[in-house]
């Protein structure tokens, strides 16, 4: 095999193929990039059974063939090369890489050790990359993080009609979004969900989120979900988390007498300060009431914190105790200049329902986008 390349090109490359490996892997075959040459130049593959990477390049190729390679190895060294054309040879199991005056030989890896790399056929739509970029964000940070639970962990996606709609919850607090959604028509009964696992929902966000729109195709090959995002000629997959996702959506109440409106930045700020001296876990107390919020923090018995903010009320006065962290989580996804606090009721008068957070353009207008962000001190679902 032997074939030459632009330097940037491959480092842009190489770098989109190990973006989403594990640091660590029990098969260290599973580390390498796949190369092979196409009719056009090179196609760079990783894979671990769980999640691929995929994208083809130009390249001037003399000598066909295939080879495994380090993957993080060749990142590094490709990011640091000097501004000249890439040459890769193969010599038995070593690959040559020069550039410039600098040389490298590395150990070539087994490409037959290596599996195949998954391959989903079609088109099922289309969705803005900068939109789902900015979705993806808002609502995978209420995904959970503990593995004990697999299925919280990724972000469920819901193809009806003419939107995409994201969920995603720990079981303290739920996050929704829908965006506009352009391809197959999917409805009623034949409603499509895949549950994606956050983290690797949240790399597709960064990488595509400036690139146009994003095709993304479900398939069922040999008893294994998977989904593909693609943009021009990079595609990632996914396999599907297994099991059932919690009927959350049931927890959104249909309207919302008793509410408050605050300036979201100020908000953050002063959540921010009070919270400094609260142990680990610890919840602020929130005061709401037609003068404003009070915030309060108990922290040991060296110190205690309290601030004030501006807070247009509606309804009935309100006290409850929220997590700091999950609060701030919810005001940095709403994206806007003012924030809405929705009281909702549960059925024990002395213990305050779900609140729900959303955008607000401006003290009596709310914000346009389908954000939602249900908080609750106590577990959702048990």
């Amino acid at each position: 095999m032997r074939f030459s390349v632009n330097r940037d090109v491959l480092s842009e490359a190489v770098s989109f193929a190990v973006k989403l490996l594990p640091q660590r892997t029990t098969l260290p075959i599973l580390s390498g990039v796949l190369i092979e040459t196409t009719e056009s130049g090179l196609r760079l593959s990783s894979f671990d059974y769980e999640v691929s990477s995929q994208t083809e390049i130009d390249a001037s190729v003399e000598e066909e063939g295939t080879i495994l390679v380090s993957g993080r190895l060749l990142a590094d060294i490709a990011s640091r090369l000097p501004n000249a054309p890439v040459n890769f040879a193969t010599d038995d199991n070593k690959i040559l890489v020069t550039c410039g005056s600098a040389n490298f030989t590395l150990l070539s890896m087994p490409v037959e050790e290596y599996p195949t790399v998954p391959q989903v056929e079609g088109q099922t739509g289309l969705v803005p990359g900068e939109e789902f970029a900015t979705s993806v964000a808002q609502v995978a940070v209420a995904a959970s993080r503990d593995d004990v639970t697999p299925v919280i962990t990724g972000v469920q996606l819901e193809v009806n009609d003419n939107s995409l709609g994201m969920v995603a919850t720990d079981r303290y607090r739920v996050a929704v979004r829908a965006i506009d959604w352009d391809g197959s028509d999917i409805t009623g009964d034949e409603a499509l969900t895949a549950l994606v696992p956050a983290r690797t929902l949240q790399e597709v966000g960064k990488t595509f989120g400036h690139s146009g729109n994003i095709s993304i195709s479900f398939a069922n090959k040999d008893d294994r979900e998977l989904v593909s995002f693609s943009v021009d000629r990079k595609t990632v997959t996914s396999l599907l988390i297994k099991g059932s996702f919690p009927p959350v959506r049931r927890l959104f109440p249909e309207n919302v007498d008793n509410y408050a409106v605050i300036n979201t930045s100020e908000l953050i700020e002063a959540v921010r300060r009070v919270s400094l001296v609260l142990e680990r876990e610890a919840a602020l107390r929130f005061s709401f009431s037609i003068d404003g919020l009070t915030m309060e923090a108990i922290g040991s018995e060296q110190a205690q914190a309290s601030e004030s903010v501006d807070a247009l009320l509606t309804g009935d006065d309100i006290v409850l105790s929220l997590k700091p962290s999950f609060l701030i989580d919810g005001l940095n996804a709403v994206r806007s200049e003012f924030v809405r606090f929705s009281f909702t009721k549960s059925e024990n008068t002395n213990k305050p329902g779900p609140m729900l957070i959303t955008s607000q353009s401006s003290k009596d207008q709310p914000g346009a986008d389908s954000y939602k962000y249900l908080l609750q001190p106590n577990l959702l679902l048990r």
